[in-house]
């Protein structure tokens, strides 16, 4: 017996007979699921350093940030908190994150991924970016896309220049689940026959949200997870 999981162009054809009932939607974690590897945050942290933005000021202040947090060893208070970003200028920051995109991002896009995300597109799916990332960087990546509803991390501001602290609800785990339950009911989304990709225990809100989960290039225990909720998984390169 097929999997109901399993994404098939017989499934989309079938889901799109079934708009009546509501919208179908898309759901694209964007770090090692579209773009595999590591987290375009990183990458963009040593763009900022070739280009004097950053440096050990802010390197140092990071360090102390994570250490002072629990559990240790744990790189999650950094994506809660951007010590970086601190005091920075929002222009300076989307001018070269654009930039950055340009340079680094889009080459690094998941062919499979793109594919997945063109049948979604075909069949009708609203297609959507949910990530941790910060707007800057997925903004114009959704721009080349062509995915018009993206929902990432958004650096508060204050006086003109970035405080390092977060807009919640912070688009990770519990958040993630928060925007698109919202977003659902707002635009009237059958999330039951709705589709959601994603690698990590950050996704797996949103994973057990949908009729149509599927785990890409797992990480963090995701492929044990995936193993007892049944979910598929497929790599993406």
């Amino acid at each position: 017996m097929q999997s109901r999981h399993i994404l098939t162009s017989t499934l989309l054809d079938d889901v799109v007979e079934r708009r009546t009932q509501g919208s179908v939607a898309a759901l694209f974690d964007v770090d090692n699921t579209l773009l595999p590897g590591e987290a375009s945050e990183i990458g963009f942290f040593r763009f900022l350093w070739r280009r004097g933005l950053v440096g050990w000021s802010e390197l140092t202040r990071s360090a102390a940030w994570l250490a002072g947090h629990v559990p240790p060893f744990s790189l999650h208070p950094l994506r809660e908190r951007k010590v970086y970003l601190t005091g920075k200028r929002p222009a300076d920051i989307e001018s070269h994150a654009r930039e950055f995109c340009q340079i680094e991002m889009l080459g690094k896009l998941s062919l499979q991924g793109r594919a997945r995300l063109e049948e979604h597109r075909q069949a009708g799916h609203q297609l959507v970016l949910v990530t941790g990332a910060p707007y800057f960087l997925v903004v114009p990546l959704a721009e080349f896309l062509g995915v018009s509803t993206v929902f990432s991390a958004k650096p508060e501001q204050r006086d003109g220049v970035y405080t390092g602290a977060l807009i919640p609800p912070f688009p990770y785990g519990r958040g993630k689940r928060e925007l698109i339950l919202a977003h659902a009911k707002e635009m009237n989304l059958d999330l039951t026959h709705s589709y959601a990709y994603g690698d990590s225990p950050g996704d797996r809100d949103i994973l057990e949200l949908v009729g149509y989960p599927l785990v890409i290039n797992p990480i963090r225990g995701m492929a044990r997870t995936a193993q007892l909720q049944g979910w598929p998984v497929t790599r993406w390169e």
